[in-house]
């Protein structure tokens, strides 16, 4: 009987570097990686040569240092006495605000207009193409100041929002014509104002008046040329908090949020044992108002017990209701700098995704449509069931890029002076310490790091979105 025996292995050689297919490509990629190295080395050495020439080191000392301006739109408390670091971290949470509420409103565009630009309705669908061609072919730049020119130009001023004695005068006037005396402790309210400036308009504009226009939202929103001013949630029973490398950490958002999520993975295993249930028995439970009772209950009663209430915007009034002052008090006041960024970046985006979502719709086989009526399920139900889960591995990826694009186009809110992370770090403090290019890597590797980490988060919804083979 033979016997074949194996071959004998070489012995390794440096030649086998180079002409050994088997350590070839390994030998390449070190190679090149010694060189961006070299490169990198030479670059840096380069750069601190040539700031000591200037008299200058990298040096991000300045941090700490008193910042000197202020910020209108803040998340964490900050003044002009706050440091550049402080600033810094304002302008961080200012985009991430932006990003993250743009991020949201642009999907629902975007799937909104991406799923109409397919209805058969000719008109809908030709409305949706003027939208996307019209967004996706003008600057962002220009939306930008187009939305924040709308916002500051067209709104009242605050003095349009204002009780003056004359409308009081006025008001008593008629009660008094129509039989109505009223009590020594009348007090007047923009909503009397109004009932009676549409009764006798000829009058009231004889006079001179103009009827308060902050009846507008029931009378707890005011939409002035100086921002939006909207009611804010405050807690009489707060948990409390520190701060961290001074940022402050809020107990009671923590609380929130935990609670929040307990709510919602609960929410989610339930549905699963709806789901289980169905396999089993062929009927799905009815769990809607289930999963609403337990996201929701939770959350109110802990806001409850913390002692939630609402801080209303409105003018300093005397004992007869009559208006003081020159600007509305109270509430929260969001900038128009930060609402028109958000209509723009919103808007813009939107557009591409809407493209994005037509293209993953109709990668999907027309034979899912027709097999989805063929089972009865009518068109709503078969975009929403069948059509969308399917296209979003198509619809994913763009995705992602269309959200990093979202998040580093906040940098233009400069053009209208919101003071995001470019507005602050590599705006003000930079003009005010001329440290450029330690701004600029700061900036560069948080940008880095928060596109890595949208990227992430996106890549993980991917991976959970794709096909599951059995």
């Amino acid at each position: 009987m033979a016997y074949v025996a194996e071959a004998p292995k070489d012995r390794f050689r440096l030649s086998m570097l180079i002409y050994d297919t088997r350590f070839r490509s390994i030998t390449i990629q070190v190679i090149v990686l010694i060189l961006v190295l070299l490169f990198v080395g030479w670059l840096a050495d380069n750069t601190i040569a040539n700031l000591a020439r200037k008299d200058k080191d990298i040096n991000f000392g300045f941090l700490w240092n008193r910042a000197g301006y202020d910020i209108d739109q803040q998340l964490i408390p900050y003044t002009n006495d706050s440091t550049h670091g402080r600033a810094a971290i304002v302008g961080l949470l200012n985009t991430l605000v932006v990003a993250f509420f743009g991020c949201i409103f642009a999907t629902f565009i975007g799937v909104f207009a991406g799923v109409l630009r397919l209805s058969n309705n000719w008109l809908i669908a030709r409305i949706m193409t003027v939208y996307v061609e019209v967004f996706r072919n003008v600057p962002l730049l220009l939306w930008i100041i187009l939305s924040f020119t709308i916002f500051s130009e067209t709104r009242p001023e605050p003095k349009d929002f204002k009780v003056t004695a004359p409308m009081l005068e006025f008001v008593t006037q008629k009660m008094t014509e129509e039989g109505e005396a009223p009590p020594a402790d009348f007090v007047i309210t923009p909503r009397m104002v109004a009932k009676y400036a549409k009764e006798y308009p000829d009058e009231f504009a004889g006079a001179g008046l103009k009827a308060p226009e902050r009846e507008i939202f029931f009378g707890t929103v005011a939409v002035t040329n100086r921002g939006s001013n909207i009611p804010m949630p405050l807690l009489t029973r707060p948990l409390g908090g520190f701060e961290v490398a001074g940022v402050p950490i809020n107990f009671s958002v923590l609380a929130v949020l935990a609670i929040l999520a307990a709510s919602i993975y609960a929410s989610r295993t339930l549905s699963r044992r709806a789901a289980a249930v169905q396999e089993a028995t062929g009927v799905r439970p009815v769990i809607w108002w289930k999963n609403l009772a337990i996201i929701i209950v939770p959350v109110a009663l802990l806001l409850w017990a913390m002692g939630l209430h609402w801080d209303v915007p409105g003018f300093a009034t005397d004992e007869r209701g009559v208006s003081k002052g020159f600007n509305i008090i109270g509430g929260l006041n969001v900038a128009h700098s930060f609402t028109a960024l958000l209509v723009a970046l919103s808007l813009y985006t939107g557009a591409y995704i809407a493209e994005a979502v037509r293209g993953g719709i109709l990668a999907i086989s027309r034979g899912q449509t027709e097999a989805a009526y063929a089972l009865g399920l009518r068109p709503g139900k078969t975009m929403r069931l069948v059509i969308l889960p399917q296209a979003l591995r198509v619809i994913i990826p763009p995705l992602i890029s269309q959200y990093l694009n979202l998040t580093k186009n906040t940098t233009l809110g400069m053009a209208i002076s919101y003071l995001d992370l470019k507005g602050t770090l590599g705006g003000i403090t930079l003009n005010q310490t001329g440290r450029e290019l330690e701004c600029m890597l700061l900036m560069m590797l948080i940008y880095l790091i928060l596109s890595l980490i949208i990227s992430s988060l996106m890549n993980m919804f991917n991976s959970a979105m794709k096909l599951k083979e059995r």
